[in-house]
């Protein structure tokens, strides 16, 4: 990977002239965010949208400056969103940051077929990088906000979609772990089945760019030891996973919870995959510094091709 931490990441994305727009944008998170990044020189300005004189309380509150940004006066959500995807349309703005709006009316905007944000026959998933003290490198995390119950297809698109990301991060052979609850295949756990489908589908080329093992558990998936221990032999994965695939947004939006609330140092970015420009996905509670993360990480992406 082209950088180590967040903190490399923020240092080499400073000074470029990145647009955010905001639907939504009466949410102090959202707005921190947005001001943490302006102090860093992550943001050139950008479009705010929403109650516009809540909006301007709040950034007044919090210090943010008024001249970099235009305001459209909105309090209807769906059509916040709406707007929010004009404005990219438009130019007037780089990547879209998600404020106090519901996700439902948030994808579906940018899903709009005539918006043009997503190619034809897409799928769009969730990525989460992590940094971690207790693992010696970051890595990503999908779909943790995005799909329900994955089908078989789908969790072979979200991994695409991942590895898509992490090459434009310098990873040039992402190491993915299909992650299951035990680590061999069981028919009454349809995971481990679906984990075998995947590594044959890597195998077969229908899974691109990446080395694909599973079923593993995270014991496996991030300790070569523990790989050890449980008889994992020649594998390239196990303990050194750049990218983790989880059975179902049961599973994985609670540990992408548990890992950002009680992971040892531990920083996280959230962002989209599969439209054609960055987009900013974080849950509502996040921390504003996932949202400066996913900024930098948004400013990086959208100058890779």
């Amino acid at each position: 990977m082209k950088f180590n931490s967040f903190a490399e990441l923020i240092d080499m994305v400073k000074g470029q002239s990145n647009r955010v727009v905001v639907p939504g944008a009466n949410n102090t998170e959202a707005l921190t965010a947005i001001k943490m990044a302006d102090d860093k020189g992550l943001i050139s300005g950008g479009v705010l949208i929403g109650p516009v004189e809540l909006v301007k309380k709040m950034m007044a509150e919090i210090g943010l400056a008024q001249d970099k940004f235009e305001f459209i006066q909105c309090e209807d959500v769906p059509t916040m969103c709406n707007l929010a995807v004009e404005q990219i349309v438009k130019g007037k703005g780089d990547f879209l940051v998600k404020g106090l709006v519901d996700t439902k009316y948030y994808m579906k905007a940018i899903l709009n077929k005539e918006m043009g944000l997503v190619p034809q026959g897409a799928l769009l998933t969730h990525f989460v990088l992590f940094k971690t003290d207790n693992y010696h490198k970051m890595f990503a995390v999908t779909d943790s906000a995005v799909l329900i119950s994955p089908t078989l297809e789908q969790k072979a698109q979200a991994i695409n979609n991942a590895v898509k990301i992490l090459r434009k991060l310098g990873i040039e052979k992402p190491k993915v772990a299909v992650v299951c609850p035990v680590e061999k295949v069981n028919e009454k756990i349809p995971s481990t089945v679906e984990a075998q489908e995947l590594v044959k589908m890597n195998q077969e080329g229908k899974i691109k760019d990446c080395i694909v093992e599973g079923p593993y558990d995270l014991y496996i998936t991030f300790s070569k030891e523990r790989a050890a221990e449980k008889g994992i032999k020649g594998a390239q994965v196990a303990g050194d996973a750049d990218l983790i695939l989880l059975p179902d947004l049961d599973a994985a939006n609670p540990l992408y919870k548990a890992l950002a609330f009680f992971g040892k140092g531990t920083e996280a970015a959230t962002i989209l995959a599969g439209p054609n420009i960055p987009v900013i996905l974080p849950s509502r509670a996040d921390h504003p510094m996932v949202k400066l993360n996913a900024i930098a990480l948004c400013s990086y992406l959208k100058d890779q091709k």
